[in-house]
């Protein structure tokens, strides 16, 4: 014959088949949110490698503008010097009355 089990037992039992019950789904959780991190800290070197490129894009970009409104600045300057040269050349060849 079985003994019968205390009733006092039997609710340390169950409760310890809740706390095993929680500890489980917190473990459970806590693997899910350490996959999460790992995945957005690659996320986030990825981010920055990405960012670092951009920035040197955007640098070697201005330095070209920089290049350009140097080399803009001089075409003008030609280009207005020549301007004012075939005036004066067309000027001279003008008949005067």
């Amino acid at each position: 014959m079985a003994k019968a089990i205390s009733p006092a037992i039997t609710q340390a039992l169950a409760q310890l088949r809740q706390a095993v019950t929680t500890l489980e789904s917190v473990v459970a959780r806590r693997a899910e949110d350490d996959r999460t991190l790992d995945l957005m800290k690659k996320e986030l070197a990825l981010m920055q490698d990405e960012r670092a490129k951009l920035a040197g894009d955007l640098d070697a970009a201005l330095a070209k503008s920089t290049r350009l409104d140097a080399v803009t600045g001089e075409l003008a300057r030609r280009v207005e010097r020549a301007t004012t040269t075939v005036r004066e050349v067309l000027s001279d060849l003008t008949p005067r009355s």
